[in-house]
């Protein structure tokens, strides 16, 4: 008999236990888990938010290998080269545009990956943003696969009710789903614009008068006062994402270029901060709906904002 074929009791055996090893693994998926998990893209997600919309939006489109980066932060520490699988950038339209410094940080950052998306939140007309956002960001250099807007809260204090707006069914679970999907399947697609929303977006740029160069780029001392409710907690001086806001032996003091991302009036818990008066302003001409109502996202706390926005 031809010995060549024979082996041991304890190769037997060990060769019994690998297969039946490799049976249970297959079995239970974790087979298919491990070479899912092999796979998994490392996505990053750019995020700028003043009162918690957009760092919510970013944290529910994370996955365990997602990273988030504040906008504001990485200015703060010229960190601008960010490379992954996917990129990906959440931000607030304002008037339709992004926040200045959005547009400025797509203007200086160097992004490598092979997918990018961005979300762009607002609250009540979003006009033509997904083209200006695309605009924007080919000048620059850095084409978006995917671009889509999310209706949310409007934190637009002069035409709102903060408890108005908070009560509104706008299906925020519902499509934050969708675009979950669409992100997972790395959709190419750029929601499609109206003519009568770039009629809508003209109209309002000739009403405010705004530069489409710089959008809401304001100056802070003009548009804000602090009232002396104030008790110099501080909370303004770590939300405020240019740093506007200073404590010194007065109280509060602010100066500087203001994104209007409303950040330090409706994070203030005193709401010790106010629109300072200007009737002449197509923008604050009326005021405030209701100066008693303040809004930040519900899931996300103060400290939350402090962390993105600080800049000290």
């Amino acid at each position: 008999m031809n010995t060549d074929n024979k082996i041991s009791r304890r190769d037997a055996l060990k060769r019994m236990g690998t297969a039946v090893i490799s049976s249970v693994v297959a079995s239970s998926g974790l087979l298919s888990l491990v070479s899912c998990e092999g796979k998994r893209k490392k996505r990053i997600i750019l995020y700028f938010t003043g009162t918690g919309n957009c760092l919510y939006v970013a944290r529910q489109l994370a996955n365990e290998s997602t990273e988030l980066l504040s906008i504001p932060q990485l200015m703060k520490l010229k960190k601008l080269e960010i490379e992954a699988d996917e990129i990906g950038l959440v931000y607030p339209i304002y008037g339709h545009m992004p926040p200045y410094m959005v547009r400025l940080f797509i203007q200086q950052a160097k992004l490598k990956a092979g997918y990018k998306f961005a979300i762009l939140t607002y609250g009540a007309r979003k006009c033509d943003a997904v083209e200006i956002w695309d605009g924007i960001s080919r000048k620059a250099g850095h084409a978006f696969d995917y671009i889509n807007t999310l209706i949310m809260v409007d934190n637009w204090l002069p035409n709102f009710d903060m408890n108005e707006q908070i009560l509104m069914d706008k299906h925020i679970p519902e499509n934050l789903q969708r675009i979950s999907a669409d992100l997972a399947e790395q959709k190419h697609w750029h929601e499609p614009v109206t003519e009568e929303e770039r009629r809508m977006h003209q109209g309002f740029m000739a009403y405010t008068g705004l530069n489409p160069e710089t959008g809401f780029l304001m100056r802070s001392e003009k548009y804000f006062t602090v009232t002396d409710t104030c008790i110099g907690c501080g909370a303004c001086v770590s939300v405020c994402p240019r740093g506007n806001y200073k404590l010194i032996s007065q109280g509060v003091k602010m100066r500087g270029d203001c994104e209007f991302c409303f950040a330090c009036i409706q994070n203030c818990p005193q709401k010790s901060i106010r629109f300072a008066k200007n009737e002449s302003d197509p923008l604050l001409g009326r005021g405030e709906v209701n100066p008693n109502a303040r809004y930040r996202n519900e899931h996300i706390s103060l400290m939350d904002i402090k962390r993105a926005n600080n800049q000290f």
